[in-house]
C-alpha cells in the first residue's frame, strides 16, 4: 500500500464547513489526547483512502467504499440516522444517500479523526446535500451532552432512530460511545412509552376532557401570568416530591417568606403539613391515583395550574383560583384553539417538568428547586408521608409488607448507578434518567433563569449547580410584596377575562366549537364506516373504482378539521399491518384499507358516545 498522508482536500472542505456548519471548523482544531502519530492514512487496494488508528484498520484495506455501502444501506426504523464513529465517512455517505430525507447525526469522539477525513476526501457533496448534524466528543461529558441537544432538536420528529456503528472506533473509545448510545436509547424509548401509555390511558383522557371541557371556557390561561414577578424580581421556589425533601421540610415556612412557592401535586400535602401553603400547585396527570395526592390536603389559598385532561375531581377542590395550560391532547386543543389559547408549558413526561416551565415563565429573579432528585438517595423512593407510603402501609399484609412496594419501585424501573449532584453516585432508573435528559436540555439552552439545586443527594444534571439552602435563607423576606404583586395580577386578569362582555363572547365561541366538533365527527364516522364496508366487499373487477373512491375518501379525511381528534386513539399502523391475512399487493391493500377505516370509525364513534353524555 502507498502512503496517503495528505490528499489536499482540507481547504475546500473547510470553506463549505464555515458556510454551512458554524463552529465546526473551530472544533476540528481542538487538541485531542490521541497522538497524531497514532493515526495513519493509506491507500486501499481499490484506490480509496483508508484509515488506521493505533494499528487497527478502521475501514476495509481492500474496498472501504463497498464496506461503507454494506453498513449504511440497510437502515431500520424511519427516524433519524445516527452514525457512531465517522472515520472517513464512507458509511455516513451511504446512509445519507439511502435515506436522503431523514436527519443524519454524526457522532465522532475524536476531532482529529474527523479532520483527517476532511483532509483526504472531498466531502463537499455530503456536507451540502443532506441534513447533517455533527456531534464531536472532546473530553468528559461534553459530547454526550451535545448529543442530547441534537436529539432534542428532533423532538418533534417521529420514528425510530437507525444506528450505524463503526466497531473499530467504538472499541477504541468504548466507554464514551457506550454513554452516547445509552443517551440515544433513552431518547428513542420515548415512543415506546408514549404508545404504551396511550394504549392504557387514552380513553380515560378523552373521558376527562369531555367532562372538563367547560373549564376551557371558564378558566384563564397561564399565559396571563407570564412575567408577573419581573417587576419585584422575586425568587421562585419549586418544590418537587423527591425523597430528599425530608431534609428541607422544617425550613419550608422560612423559605416561603422569601420566594414564590410552586408545588407539584405530590408535594402539596407536605408543604401544607409544615405550614407553607404553596402559591401555585401544578397538576397535569390525568389518572385517578394522581388525583388522590390531593386527598385531605385542601389548599384554599393556593392557585391551581392544570391541564384540561386532569381527573375531574381536581377542579372541585377548594382552590383560590385556577389557570389552564394548553392541552396536550387533540380534543382539548380543538376547543381551546377556537375559544381561548391558554399558553404552552413544557411536557417532559413528569409533572416536575411542567412545573419547572411554569415557574420559569413567572419571570422571577432565580429558580431554586427542592426535591428534584430523579434518583433514589439512600434507597428511598419517596418523602415521608407521601401517598405512596400511605397506600403501601394501608395495603400491607403479612406476606406483602410495605417494604415490598419499595423494592418493586426500585427494581421495576431498570435501576442503575449514576453520578450524583454531590459528587458520588446514586441509584436512578431508566424512567427518571429520561426526565433528567429533558431538564439537562432545558438548562443547556441558555435560559435567562438561573436554576439552583437545593437537593444535592439526587442525580447530577449538567447546568444545574447545587447550592446550600442557607443561600436562599440569606435573602430578605418579601412575602408581603409577593402577595401584593400576585393580588394585582389576579385583579387585572379578572378585569380582562371575566368581564360580562368577554364571558358572553366566549360562551358563544364555545357553543360554536362544540357544535362543529360533533358535526365533524359524525361526518367522519359515516365516511369511515362506509369506506370500510366498501373495501371489505370489493372484488377484483372493482379495483379501479375502489382505488378512485378511497383516494377521494383519503382527501376528505385529510381536509377534516376533526381528523386529529378522531385519530387520537388510532392504533399504530404496524399493529394493523401485522394482522393482515391476505397475500398479493392489491388484496393486502384492500384488507389494510378496510382495517384502517374500521378503526377510524370505531375511534370516532367512541368520541361521539362520550361527548354526547356531557
Amino acid at each position: 500500500m502507498n502512503s496517503a498522508e495528505d490528499f489536499g482536500f482540507l481547504e475546500a472542505n473547510l470553506r463549505v464547513i464555515e458556510a454551512h456548519y458554524p463552529g465546526l471548523a473551530a472544533q476540528l482544531m481542538v487538541t485531542d489526547d490521541l497522538p497524531e502519530a497514532d493515526i495513519r492514512l493509506e491507500t486501499a487496494a481499490s484506490g480509496a483512502p483508508t484509515l488506521i488508528v493505533r494499528g487497527i484498520h478502521v475501514h476495509s484495506p481492500r474496498d472501504p467504499v463497498r464496506e461503507g455501502l454494506r453498513l449504511g444501506e440497510n437502515l431500520t426504523g424511519d427516524g433519524p440516522v445516527i452514525v457512531l464513529g465517522f472515520g472517513l465517512g464512507y458509511a455516513a455517505e451511504a446512509a445519507a444517500a439511502a435515506a436522503p430525507n431523514r436527519p443524519l447525526i454524526v457522532v465522532e469522539r475524536r476531532p482529529l479523526i474527523l479532520k483527517k477525513a476532511f483532509e483526504c476526501r472531498d466531502l463537499r457533496p455530503f456536507l451540502t446535500g443532506y441534513k447533517v448534524i455533527f456531534v464531536l466528543g472532546g473530553s468528559g461529558e461534553a459530547g454526550v451532552n451535545a448529543l442530547t441537544g441534537a436529539l432534542r432538536l428532533l423532538e418533534n420528529g417521529n420514528g425510530k432512530a437507525a444506528l450505524v456503528r463503526n466497531r473499530a472506533l467504538l472499541n477504541l473509545d468504548e466507554e464514551w460511545y457506550a454513554a452516547a448510545e445509552g443517551r440515544i436509547n433513552t431518547w428513542s424509548s420515548r415512543d415506546d412509552v408514549n404508545t404504551a401509555t396511550l394504549r392504557r390511558f387514552g380513553k380515560r383522557w378523552v373521558r376527562n376532557l369531555a367532562v372538563n371541557s367547560p373549564a376551557i371556557r371558564d378558566l384563564p390561561g397561564v399565559s396571563r401570568l407570564e412575567g408577573c414577578l419581573a417587576p419585584i424580581r422575586a425568587p421562585v421556589l419549586l418544590v418537587a416530591a423527591g425523597p430528599s425533601l425530608d431534609n428541607l421540610a422544617p425550613l419550608l415556612p422560612e423559605l416561603a417568606e422569601r420566594a414564590v412557592v410552586v408545588a407539584v401535586d405530590t408535594s402539596q400535602r407536605l408543604l401544607l403539613s409544615h405550614g407553607a401553603a404553596p402559591d401555585f400547585t401544578v397538576v397535569v396527570d390525568p389518572q385517578y391515583w394522581n388525583a388522590r395526592h390531593l386527598d385531605r390536603a385542601p389548599a384554599p389559598n393556593t392557585c391551581l395550574i392544570a391541564e384540561s385532561a386532569v381527573y375531574p375531581p381536581v377542579f372541585r377542590e377548594p382552590w383560590a383560583r385556577a389557570f389552564l395550560c394548553s392541552s396536550l391532547f387533540p380534543l382539548g386543543r380543538f376547543i381551546e384553539d377556537r375559544l381561548d389559547p391558554k399558553g404552552n408549558l413544557g411536557a417532559g413526561g413528569s409533572v416536575a417538568t411542567t412545573a419547572w416551565d411554569f415557574a420559569r415563565i413567572l419571570g422571577g429573579d432565580s429558580l431554586w428547586i427542592a426535591g428534584l432528585d430523579l434518583a433514589y438517595p439512600n434507597l428511598k423512593t419517596h418523602f415521608r408521608g407521601a401517598l405512596f407510603e400511605t397506600r403501601s402501609l394501608s395495603e400491607s399484609r403479612r406476606f406483602t409488607p410495605a417494604e415490598t412496594w419499595s423494592v418493586r419501585a426500585l427494581r421495576d424501573g431498570h435501576p442503575f448507578k449514576a453520578p450524583s449532584a454531590s459528587g458520588g453516585t446514586v441509584l436512578t432508573d431508566k424512567r427518571l434518567s429520561l426526565y433528567a435528559s429533558w431538564f439537562e436540555y432545558q438548562f443547556r439552552r441558555g435560559s435567562e433563569t438561573k436554576n439552583y439545586n437545593l437537593s444535592p443527594e439526587g442525580l447530577h444534571i449538567p447546568g444545574f449547580p447545587a447550592r446550600p439552602v442557607e443561600e436562599l435563607l440569606a435573602l430578605p423576606p418579601m412575602r408581603a410584596e409577593i402577595n401584593s404583586r400576585l393580588a394585582e395580577t389576579f385583579a387585572r386578569i379578572d378585569t380582562e377575562f371575566n368581564s360580562p362582555a368577554e364571558k358572553d363572547a366566549r360562551a358563544a365561541r364555545y357553543k360554536t366549537a362544540c357544535g362543529g366538533l360533533l358535526r365533524g365527527l359524525e361526518t367522519l364516522q359515516t365516511l369511515a364506516a362506509e369506506s370500510a364496508e366498501l373495501a371489505e366487499k370489493a372484488r377484483p373487477p372493482d379495483r379501479d373504482r375502489l382505488l378512485q373512491r378511497l383516494g377521494e375518501v383519503n382527501r376528505l379525511i385529510m381536509e377534516s378539521e376533526v381528523k386529529d381528534v378522531a385519530g387520537f386513539l388510532f392504533p399504530p399502523l404496524a399493529e394493523l399491518e401485522a394482522g393482515l391475512k391476505t397475500t398479493g399487493p392489491y388484496a393486502r391493500y384492500r384488507e389494510l384499507s378496510a382495517k384502517l377505516y374500521r378503526s377510524l370509525a370505531e375511534t370516532t364513534e367512541y368520541h361521539l358516545n362520550i361527548l354526547s353524555r356531557y
